[in-house]
């Protein structure tokens, strides 16, 4: 896995570049601002750029925008991007898009290395890697859907890790289910929040949209 790091703070960048590569992780080049960040992703094809959201020289969303325009670049460029905390304008538009290889995970999030290491391994294979705190604050933050009301704990807990971007065997094993089990309660999340296997969306991406309150992005 090539991969490309861009964040402003020195501490950070090089030690998340020490730590994947004692991964065995070839970080291809590191940068400070998005200018620099587009220059290495350009001249060095990673699969993976790992970018802050607040770069210089505003600190505002200049990391947000280098990788829209890193994917417009390189479509099939994976993107992990991290942020301190919970900006949920950029949260929503990456919820709402509807496309693989993308994540955003708080940065205290690094300093659990499994749990990191996971995240990055899912959004380079084309998953999607959603921090469980923007999760948990979205879903406050969110306009309910009264459907919701019609699921059980158990499949409240399910929807809830699918919104993260966990596949079927990592929802099981983090719920010490059969993977079965899980396919039922998927199963029953579609029905009680009336999805049809012939609606033209994604039933698992509208499944998360309508639990984050975010259905209109469906449109």
């Amino acid at each position: 896995m090539r991969i490309v790091i861009a964040e402003d703070n020195p501490l950070l960048r090089e030690g998340l570049a020490l730590l994947l590569r004692a991964e065995g992780l070839d970080v291809v080049a590191t940068a400070s601002t998005p200018d620099g960040a587009l220059a290495a992703i350009d001249a060095h094809r990673p699969d993976v750029a790992i970018l802050d959201v607040r770069m210089p020289p505003t600190h505002t969303d200049e990391g947000v925008r280098a990788a829209v325009e890193a994917r417009r670049r390189r479509p099939d460029l994976a993107v992990l991007v991290l942020s301190a905390y919970v900006e949920q304008s950029f949260a929503t538009e990456l919820l709402g898009s509807g496309v693989g290889g993308i994540g955003y995970l708080l940065k205290e999030r690094v300093g659990r290395v499994e749990e990191f290491l996971d995240a990055l391994r899912r959004v380079a294979g084309g998953g999607t890697a959603i921090d469980p705190e923007v999760v948990a604050q979205l879903f406050t933050r969110s306009r309910k859907d009264p459907r919701l009301e019609r699921l059980s704990p158990r499949e409240r807990d399910v929807l809830g890790l699918m919104a993260e971007g966990l596949g079927n065997t990592a929802i099981a094993e983090r719920l010490v289910v059969t993977e079965g089990a899980v396919h039922k309660h998927i199963r029953s999340i579609f029905a009680k929040l009336d999805l049809s296997p012939a609606d033209r969306v994604d039933r698992r991406v509208a499944a998360v949209l309508r639990y984050l309150g975010q259905e209109r992005r469906l449109v």
